[in-house]
């Protein structure tokens, strides 16, 4: 537990009203959206940047674990509390900074919500492109954090495509500014991209300031029924060799359509559908129309069912209610969700889909898996009793199993829910002993204690 004298410290820099050491608050505050929960020894709420900093400077002085956290929407431990740490949620940091919409930039603090960002942009006629599917709640810093991303990465790239320039804390209490304000410069070493995606292990972000483009003038939609998985992502492959760059390529395996059939969302598929594709695309409306039709060719080939297109807000919702109530519907199969975000080469994707298949059957598993196809980032989801020893053995088999196959295929662990507590054991058999020699040591000179989100990222 802390000391009375750091609590004291953290008190005087916050005020008591913004330093909780409370069972009730320790214990809201004990997990993610995973199933592990640690109890933090405190929970703080800063307000500001140099808040922040004496937050730092106090934990540094004392040797204080702490463990950054947004909204705790991840599902991969990010914002899991270490044994004896004290939690620094930026809930509360939650100021527009700025806003210069003739320079196309937001300067946010790290507890703005995200989709709150895009919707001050579209006021001014822009947009901020990353949109991951908790945008209604997540917080900006957890994106910077994970370096998330969404359905539009297809077209539009990931968080750190999107940041210009940062304002943080390191684990020793350095204030630092990292990047610029234009979208072109190339002074000094590219910290600000370091810091994005590193999950709050070599700094505390407290300010970000973000790019953002002008807002396509409207949007268009279509909903493909295939009959088997390789046709769908034989579709994606032609789609991914075409001039038309969709700005969402999702996917839905035969499991995926399955898991939503009891609640009726798949009652308008054609005869059938095995699996599903969602393209769209965006742009000047004039233009929609031949983009659609350029889709359509490259889409059309074997196992085709059926295509449904929607230029309307009430049709393209219609389109998109199978894949919207996915996330409801898995959650019916079994009470406990490991989702894996793995991602694979594109022309890959067919073939680690049937591997996923083989996997599931052969141990006995649901296996859920749908995502954004045109990356090749699949999120895997493995539906489990976890009161149920010998199933919960085998899923961890086919983990593993799943895991050599994406590097196998020369894909990687993660696509944009980070590496957190759950996938640190598989990030050797990725990076080679050099390159994670090489990032300790860049923890090191961030973090020299080791302080700041400890037992994340890399393994022991």
């Amino acid at each position: 537990m802390l000391s009375d004298r750091a609590l004291a410290a953290f008190r005087s820099a916050l005020g008591a009203e913004r330093v909780f050491d409370d069972a009730a608050t320790r214990a809201l505050y004990a997990c993610d959206e995973t199933p592990r929960r640690v109890e933090p020894d405190a929970v703080l709420f800063p307000t500001s940047h140099d808040e922040v900093a004496a937050v730092v400077r106090i934990a540094f002085e004392h040797r204080i674990a702490l463990t950054p956290r947004g909204a705790g929407s991840g599902n991969v431990g990010g914002a899991l509390p270490s044994p004896g740490s004290v939690v620094v949620s930026f809930e509360c940091m939650r100021r527009v900074l700025e806003f210069d919409p003739a320079n196309r930039l937001i300067v946010v603090e790290p507890g703005v919500v995200t989709e709150e960002i895009d919707r001050l942009a579209r006021g001014a006629g822009l947009f901020y492109p990353p949109d991951p599917g908790s945008s209604a709640y997540c917080r900006i810093g957890g994106n910077l954090a994970m370096n998330a991303a969404g359905p539009r990465a297809v077209k539009y790239g990931v968080t750190r495509d999107y940041v210009l320039g940062l304002r943080a804390v390191t684990g020793d209490g350095r204030e630092i500014r990292t990047g610029c304000r234009t979208t072109k410069g190339v002074t000094g070493y590219d910290l600000t991209r370091l810091l994005v995606g590193s999950g709050g292990t070599l700094a505390l972000i407290t300010e970000a300031t973000l790019k953002l483009l002008p807002a396509p003038e409207a949007v268009a939609t279509l909903r493909v029924c295939f009959a088997g998985n390789h046709s769908a992502l034989d579709a994606v492959g032609r789609v991914m060799h075409q001039s038309v760059m969709p700005c969402a390529l999702e996917f839905m395996d035969h499991r995926a359509i399955d898991a939503i059939r009891p609640t009726g969302a798949a009652d308008d598929l054609p005869p059938g559908t095995r699996a599903l594709l969602m393209v769209e695309a965006d742009g000047a409306t004039a233009d929609l129309p031949r983009q659609i039709a350029a889709l359509e060719a490259a889409l059309a080939g074997d196992g085709l069912l059926e295509t449904k297109s929607g230029f309307t807000r009430d049709d393209i919702t219609r389109l998109w209610a199978a894949r919207k109530s996915l996330s409801h519907a898995v959650k019916q199969i079994a009470p406990l969700k490991i989702n894996e975000d793995v991602v694979v080469p594109v022309s890959e994707l067919a073939g680690f889909v049937d591997f996923i298949d083989h996997t599931a059957n052969a141990h006995r598993l649901a296996v859920v898996s749908f995502g954004h196809a045109g990356n090749g980032n699949l999120h895997v989801n493995l539906m489990v009793h976890p009161d149920d020893a010998d199933e919960m053995e085998r899923a961890h088999l086919a983990l593993d199993a799943i895991m050599l196959r994406v590097l196998s295929l020369g894909g990687t662990l993660s696509g944009e829910h980070g590496i957190g507590t759950e996938k640190r054991r598989f990030v050797p058999r990725e990076i080679d002993p050099v390159t994670l020699d090489l990032m300790r040591a860049i923890k090191r000179q961030f973090d020299p204690h080791g302080l700041l989100n400890p037992g994340k990222l890399f393994p022991d």
